[in-house]
Order: C-alpha cells, then sequence, then structure tokens
C-alpha cells in the first residue's frame, strides 16, 4: 500500500477522533432532510437508511417493497426494524446499488448471520419478491460463512495479537488468492501455508514441542542488495523459502497431501505476499498493516467481516462465532486400533479422509495404460492407444486452464493434479468394465468401444466429476442452473456440475450414458460419491438434456418415425430392479439399432417393457413375410424408464403437499404428465421437467373445479428436495423471452395441450396411465454392508483396502479382517470376549402377561450396554456359515430370474 495513502487515512483517522460532534452533527442534518424528503414513510426507516448510505431510490424501491409484504408478514410486525434491513439487502443486491456491507447491516438491526438470511428467504412469498440474482447472493454468503466456520474452529481457539494477525492475514490471502473462497479444501490448504509462514517466524518459547522439533535448524537468511547497486535495484519484497520439514509435519497432522500445499504455498501463497509486500523484515507481518489490508478488501467486497470470529466477547454475535467446542485430535499411530477413542467427525476431516481414501485407492495405478488395459487395446482390430493418450494430452491443458479461471490464476498446477488423479480414476474403471464385458461376452475384441470417442470423453468426464467432488469442489448450488456462474452471479465461475460437461464439450444425454456401468465398475466409490452421481443423472434427466442442442431429440425423433413411440411402462415392469445388463457398450454402441425384428403384439402387460437387446454383434432375426418394427434405442429406453420413474416421485411427493384430501387426483395428473412426456416432448426443449408437472397439476385442478392456486402449488414446490426458485421465476415461454410458470402455463401449456386437458372434464376420459412402483434408490452401493437374510442385526462388509479406524469404524473399538494379520497374540482372546458377550434382546411373547423371551442376536458395537451371552464362537460361527449359505443360494436364484427375464 503507497505511504501516501496510508499517511492520508491516518490523517484523516485522527480528523475524526478531534471532531466527533461535527461528524454527529452532519448525520443529524442529512437524517433530518432525508426525512422531510420521505415524508410519506416511517422516520426509523428513513434513519436506517441514511446510516447505510443508501440512495433516494433505493429507499423509495425498500419502502415499496416493505408495504407488499406488511400484509403478508404479521409476525414481524413487532419486528419491522429486521424486515426493513431484509428487503434493503434485497433491493440493492438486485440493483447492483449496494452502499453497506453485510456485517454493517446486521450491526444495525442486532442479528446475526443465519437470522438473517433465514429472513430474507423468508420475504419470498410470492413468484416475484425475491429474484434469482438474490437467492445466488444468499447461497454464496451461507457457503462462505460455513467454510469460513469450519476453518477457525479447527485451529483458532484462543485469543492472542498472533493469532489475530494470522487468522487475519489468512482472510486476506484466501480473498486476494481464490476466486471460490468457499472451496474448503484449498482454502485449508492455504491455512496451512499461512500456519507455516508464522509459526517458523514465531518465538520458539510460545510453540509447542512439536513444531518447535518441526522447524528446519537451517534458516535461510534475509538477502541485501549490495551497497553498489543499492541505488540502481528496485526494492523487491522477499519471499520466504518454505520450510519443508515444518510443512511435512503440519499437512501429515491433518492429513493433507503436501504436493498439493506446496504447490498452493509455491504459487498463490507466495504471489499473494509480493504483491502486498508483507514481509520486508524478517519477523512477523505487522497487526496494523495486514488490518488495513483487508479492510479495504472487505469494504470493497461488501461481504461480512470474518475477524468477528475472533471477538468471542461481542455483544451481539454479528456472524454466528462458535461455542468452545474441544475437536479431538488425530489419534496417534502407534495407539492401538482396540483403544482409539471415536473421532469428532468435522467437515475438515471428512474432507480429508474422503481424499485420503481416493488417493489411496489410486496410489497403485499410473497415469499410462495398464498392462492389462494395452492387452486390451492390442487386442482390437483397430489399436486405440494413439487416439486415447493423444486425447488426454490435449484435455489436461484444456481442464487446468479452466479449472485456473475459477479458482484463482495461479492454480493451473492443481487443475494439473485434479487431471491426473481423474486419468487413474478413468483407466482403472475402464479396465474393470472391459474385464466385466469379457466375461459376460467372452469376447476380447472391443474395437467398436475403444475406438468410441464419445465413450472415452464421457468416462473421462465421470472420473473428473468423481475426483472434484471428493474435494468438494462440485456441488449442486443452484439446483444444475450454473451454466457457468457461481450461484448464479454472470462473471464468476465454479466448478459445479455441469461444469466438466462444458469443459469436455460433452453432452449431458451422452454423459448419462455411462454413469449406472462406472458406479457398477468401481465398488470403492463411497456412498456420498454414489449418492452425487445419481444426483448429475436427476439433474441431467430434469432438465440438462433437455438442451435445444442435446442429441435427445434426434433420438426421439427417430423413434417417432420408425413407429417405436416410448410407451408407459406396466407395473410389472416398475416392479423390476432398475438395474439392467444395459452396460456401457450396449448404450454406446448402439444408440439407434439399425435392425429390424418382429414384435409380437403387446398386451396390457408388457406394453413399453424394454425388450432384451441382442448382443452388437448379434443382430436379431427377420422373419419373412411380417411386417417388422424397428428396436427401440436401449439409451433412450432406459433413459424414459429412469425418466418417468423420476417424475412420478416428485408428482406423488406434491401431491401428498396439496392433495391429500382428493387422492384420486394423482393417477389422473400422472396420466396428462406421462402423456405430455411421451407425445409432447417438445414442450420439454430449454426447459424442466417440474415446469411440465406443477401444469399438469394445476390443469387437471382446474377441469375438475378443485381450488388449488398456482401459488399454493409453488409454495409447497420450494418446500420439495432440490429445487430451485429459478424452475418457477425462469421458464421459457418464446425464443430469448422467459416468464413465470403462469405465464408459461397460460401461453405455452394449455395452447399446446387444451384438447387433451377438457377430455378429463367429460364423461368418458382417457385410459388412465399404469402407477410406477418406486424402488428406494436404483443404485446399491457396493462399499456398504449387507444385511444378512433371514437375520436382524448381522451385517457383512465387502473386503476393502486399509483404512484407519476413524474412517472405517467410528463407533467401534474392535475391527476384525478375516485374511490379515491381527497384531498381537492376546486379540484372540479378546475376539473369544467380544462374541461370546453378544447382547440379549428382550422379547415379550404375543400373550400377555407371558414372561419376557429371550432373542439371541449378534451385536458389533461394543458399547459396554450388551447383557451377557451365553452363545460360543463355534455356535456363532456355524450361524455365519448357515446365513452364507442363504445369501449364496438367494444369489444364484436372483441371477437365474435375470437371465430368464432378459432371454
Amino acid at each position: 500500500m503507497p505511504p501516501q495513502r496510508r499517511s492520508a487515512g491516518m490523517s484523516q483517522n485522527k480528523e475524526t477522533k478531534k471532531r466527533p460532534e461535527s461528524s454527529s452533527t452532519d448525520f443529524k442534518t442529512s437524517t433530518e432532510l432525508s426525512v422531510k424528503k420521505h415524508r410519506d414513510k416511517d422516520a426509523d426507516f428513513v434513519t436506517l437508511c441514511t446510516s447505510l448510505h443508501v440512495s433516494d431510490l433505493v429507499c423509495d424501491r425498500t419502502w415499496k417493497m416493505y408495504k407488499g409484504l406488511q400484509e403478508s408478514l404479521d409476525e414481524f410486525a413487532e419486528d419491522q426494524k429486521r424486515l426493513w434491513a431484509a428487503s434493503l439487502f434485497a433491493v440493492v443486491t438486485d440493483m447492483d446499488a449496494a452502499s453497506f456491507t453485510v456485517t454493517q447491516v446486521l450491526k444495525a438491526v442486532s442479528m446475526n448471520l443465519k437470522q438473517f438470511l433465514a429472513l430474507v428467504r423468508k420475504l419470498d412469498i410470492n413468484l416475484d419478491t425475491i429474484s434469482t440474482k438474490v437467492n445466488s447472493a444468499l447461497t454464496r454468503l451461507d457457503n462462505k460463512h460455513d467454510v469460513t466456520l469450519a476453518l477457525f474452529t479447527v485451529w483458532f481457539s484462543r485469543e492472542s495479537e498472533i493469532t489475530r494477525t494470522c487468522w487475519t492475514m489468512f482472510l486476506l490471502a484466501k480473498g486476494k488468492a481464490l476466486q471460490m473462497e468457499d472451496d474448503l479444501v484449498i482454502s485449508f490448504q492455504l491455512l496451512l501455508c499461512t500456519l507455516e509462514l508464522f509459526i517458523k517466524r514465531c518465538p520458539p518459547d510460545m510453540l509447542q514441542p512439536l513444531y518447535q522439533s518441526a522447524i528446519s535448524k537451517v534458516q535461510i537468511p534475509v538477502t541485501r542488495t549490495s551497497r553498489r547497486n543499492q541505488n540502481n535495484a528496485k526494492a523487491r519484497p522477499v519471499v520466504p523459502e518454505v520450510d519443508m520439514q515444518l510443512l511435512e509435519t503440519l499437512c501429515k497432522e491433518n492429513q493433507c497431501n503436501v504436493d498439493e500445499v506446496k504447490n498452493v504455498y509455491q504459487t498463490s501463497f507466495s504471489a499473494f505476499l509480493v504483491s502486498l509486500d508483507l514481509l520486508k523484515a524478517p519477523g512477523l507481518p505487522q497487526v496494523r498493516l495486514v488490518n488495513v489490508q483487508y479492510e479495504e478488501h472487505y469494504l470493497k467486497s461488501r461481504d461480512i467481516d470474518a475477524r468477528l470470529f475472533l471477538d468471542r466477547k461481542t455483544k451481539h454475535s454479528f456472524i454466528h462465532p462458535p461455542s468452545r467446542v474441544q475437536v479431538e485430535r488425530t489419534p496417534k499411530k502407534n495407539m492401538l486400533e482396540e483403544d482409539a477413542m471415536p473421532i469428532h467427525q468435522t467437515p475438515i476431516r471428512a474432507a480429508m479422509n474422503s481424499i485420503q481414501q481416493l488417493r489411496g485407492d489410486l496410489i497403485s495405478r499410473g497415469d499410462r495404460p495398464s498392462t492389462n488395459l494395452v492387452t486390451y487395446f492390442k487386442n482390437c482390430t483397430v489399436d486405440p492407444t494413439r487416439d486415447v493418450l493423444k486425447r488426454l494430452e490435449t484435455m489436461g491443458p484444456k481442464f487446468s486452464q479452466r479449472f485456473a479461471e475459477a479458482v484463482g490464476p495461479r492454480c493451473i498446477t492443481l487443475g494439473k493434479q485434479r487431471f491426473t488423479l481423474g486419468v487413474k480414476l478413468y483407466y482403472k474403471v475402464m479396465e474393470a468394465m472391459l474385464k466385466s464385458e469379457e466375461k459376460r461376452l467372452s469376447v476380447q475384441n472391443f474395437s467398436k468401444l475403444l475406438n468410441d470417442p464419445t465413450f472415452h470423453t464421457s468416462l473421462l468426464a465421470c472420473a473428473l466429476e468423481v475426483v472434484m467432488a471428493t474435494y468438494g469442489e462440485s456441488s449442486f448450488k443452484t439446483g444444475g442452473y450454473n451454466n457457468g456462474r457461481c450461484g448464479g452471479i454472470p462473471g464468476e465461475a465454479d466448478l459445479c456440475f455441469p461444469w466438466i460437461l462444458d469443459v469436455l464439450n460433452l453432452s449431458a444425454f451422452d454423459f448419462y450414458k455411462v454413469i449406472e456401468s462406472f458406479i457398477k465398475a468401481d465398488v470403492t466409490l463411497s456412498k456420498d460419491i454414489v449418492k452425487h452421481l445419481e444426483t448429475c443423472e436427476n439433474l441431467i434427466m430434469e432438465r440438462i438434456a433437455w438442451k435445444t442442442d442435446s442429441p435427445l431429440f434426434e433420438l426421439l425423433k427417430q423413434e417417432h418415425e420408425g413407429g417405436a413411440v416410448e410407451q408407459a411402462e406396466a407395473p410389472a415392469s416398475f416392479n423390476q430392479p432398475l438395474q439392467h445388463n444395459h452396460t456401457a457398450a450396449d448404450l454406446y454402441l448402439s444408440p439407434v439399432r439399425p435392425c429390424l425384428r418382429i414384435v409380437p403384439p403387446e398386451s396390457p402387460a408388457t406394453a413399453g417393457a424394454p425388450a432384451a437387446a441382442p448382443a452388437p454383434s448379434q443382430p436379431a432375426p427377420q422373419a419373412a413375410g411380417q411386417n417388422p418394427r424397428h428396436l427401440k434405442s436401449n439409451s433412450l429406453s432406459l433413459f424414459y424408464k429412469k425418466l418417468y420413474r423420476l417424475a412420478y416421485t416428485r408428482l406423488k411427493m406434491l401431491c401428498s403437499y396439496l392433495l391429500s384430501p382428493y387422492p384420486e387426483l394423482e393417477p389422473i395428473i400422472w396420466t396428462l404428465f406421462q402423456h405430455t412426456l411421451q407425445h409432447k416432448y417438445e414442450l420439454m426443449r430449454d426447459r424442466h421437467l417440474d415446469q411440465l408437472m406443477m401444469s399438469a397439476m394445476y390443469a387437471i385442478c382446474k377441469v375438475k373445479s378443485v381450488d388449488l392456486r398456482f401459488k399454493a402449488i409453488v409454495s409447497s414446490y420450494k418446500n420439495m428436495p432440490n429445487t430451485n426458485q429459478e424452475t418457477f421465476k425462469h421458464v421459457l415461454i418464446a425464443e430469448d423471452h422467459y416468464d413465470s410458470i403462469i405465464v408459461f402455463y397460460n401461453q405455452v401449456f394449455m395452447q399446446r395441450l387444451k384438447t387433451n386437458i377438457l377430455q378429463y372434464a367429460s364423461t368418458r376420459p382417457p385410459s388412465l396411465s399404469p402407477i410406477p412402483q418406486i424402488p428406494c434408490s436404483p443404485y446399491k452401493f457396493p462399499s456398504s454392508p449387507l444385511r444378512v437374510p433371514g437375520s436382524s442385526n448381522v451385517y457383512i462388509s465387502p473386503m476393502k483396502s486399509t483404512r484407519s479406524p476413524g474412517i472405517m469404524t467410528p463407533r467401534s473399538r474392535m475391527l476384525v479382517s478375516i485374511g490379515e494379520s491381527f497384531g498381537t497374540p492376546n486379540r484372540f482372546q479378546k475376539i473369544n470376549q467380544m462374541v461370546s458377550s453378544g447382547d440379549r434382546s428382550l422379547k415379550r411373547t404375543s400373550d400377555h402377561g407371558g414372561a419376557p423371551k429371550i432373542l439371541k442376536r449378534l451385536r458389533f458395537d461394543v458399547d459396554g450396554q450388551d447383557e451377557p451371552g451365553d452363545s460360543t464362537l463355534i455356535q456363532r460361527l456355524n450361524d455365519l456359515t448357515s446365513a452364507r449359505n442363504r445369501m449364496q443360494e438367494q444369489k444364484m436364484k436372483e441371477d437365474a430370474e435375470s437371465r430368464k427375464e432378459h432371454q
């Protein structure tokens, strides 16, 4: 910062201190003038506007908004000042006319951030009260607060001058070096860099012994310019060299990858130090200088003042600082597993554990094709090796560059590290897929599949999405409405899905084809990642796959022209598991099969059920003299099967909110909804599935004379999971023209479906579509424990690679893995004691007043609360053997039924 500005700032402060009564007089005069100008408004409201320095236009619009809300929000009649503040925030955000920071408005009305965000969201009682821009700003503030709180809780539990300076400097670095300040992992890595700088510059007596010994004994001295060149050379700030011994200690204690943190230090953190010229002296940075720098950044961003996390004694907790919580540290490695206490799972620890697990699964994998993959490549008629490597060579720099644009300009190396992890996962899953296909088809030549660039791009995109989701960089902040915007704010980018599709120039429909096979192929995926991919799939079906340039519309056109129109599925088919033998090879090799086959007349029980498709190399026979029909596209058939399930699930939930007194309306609404998806699919172009759902509900209620208004539909819709207000506020009406869901219904939906809608009011309405039976989840989690059939609480988990006790069994004190070394000899004795002390639950007999009946069962969570039992180890092992045999028999039966079904 230039000396002139610092001097000016200091003199200005002195002048302010000398003449406090002058400042007070000016404010009073300004308030009086504003009150006279705004006589139609409450005097306290005008005073609040004046104190926050808002313009007359903002004042007028806020008052108008408040008056519109006054009747609807009677609960805030006694606390109207807070309602004014919330309205002010909404107006200035919409107008880009903020003259105050969030912290300033919180102090003005004595609220904390969480309360304020909840209040602003509560203002959205109508379709047009709160815009998507305001909602995005609220989401960004909420995310930033949660990330900053998590970082603060881990390290800064005591307040001192050094911790205050360190925390403020970290906040400044985060704001200057990162564009995505709500990125938890990179922010934490930046925090470690800041701590490294402060620890090695702190007096040794202030450090714990671990960090005293971690600092390198040889410190690089501060260099000085020689006297001869002192006048000619430009003074450059000295950037200290990273102390690798200390940095490795910090990373080891926090389960961080040292290479990633070192990269953050050498790029983003060093550049930040150079740009602010904070380290001219070898000691700690000056408190005043760091505070002045952060004050400038904070006022410019109009954001929350995160320094208030340190002010625990503040009368009002404006940003909701945490209470004093003792965060449990990671158990030492020399502690026995059975003696380790449960670990408190903080957000940072959870993120580090997930990253450690991902890196551990890929540690033995290279970023080149394995020997097995090379063999598969060479067995192809056309060897795809060269194209595969060239494709990765092209996409790597593109991904890294786009990653840096989103996170920070100096994060290209971090992008390269993410891409390398993605490539390793890409090769791993590809190999697993090919092994599965080889076993299924008994062939080794996959030339057509492995030479399909769309398949490779989709598989790579899915691998990269898994990597970014593991690092917490990909999520669904705005329900899939990102389109390259951070929280919906133009000009800012993030990594949320579907960002990866845009980077790799991949259609959402092609990406969808690989998701199910990817999940099946990688058994090490965690529940959270499987859920993430499932949410990606739902977003694709709801909206993203229906963009104008999507290949989905061409497929639908071909299907309708060929006569193989997608039908509503029979109830029997909905009762079947959603996971079929539709592998990635089926979906990519044969989008629309050119071969023809005889389709028997459809019965009501089989109408629309997907036919079993022959292998790509085996065309279906054709009988002479009969009229053939086109086979359905495998990819389109499975897409619509899942689409119907998703559509009905959401409709059923909305009906439960609104139409519980009218259960007979649900199948009628579903029939209209399904008819629209089947025959009027063009209405989905650049629109959302839920827009058609809400319109179908309103239409049926209208013709059935049920008083249900769109306002009520929207209010209930907002309570559903995975929704975004842009769905009902920003609906395509015509080309480049968007309006609310009400306008869409009147001008588009009703006009296209008027004849069909009126049929439901006649005495002979259309026949009802079958109601799907919805399973809990289409995906099984291969890494999750499976319950043993016939038992109440016996679970078997698949064999995994070694994990830390905190990751695998957070509630147990002992972990037994058959086939591995038990470590110490006395563990067999402890196993026997644990198994023989299984609890007995008391279960009363059906006759009242009878004696309690003992129910034998096996418990693995040793809480010290279980009653002792007389079961022996041999009896337990016999029970497990019997259970295993039952599981094998059940699996063989299910496999036989599945083969019979797809023949």
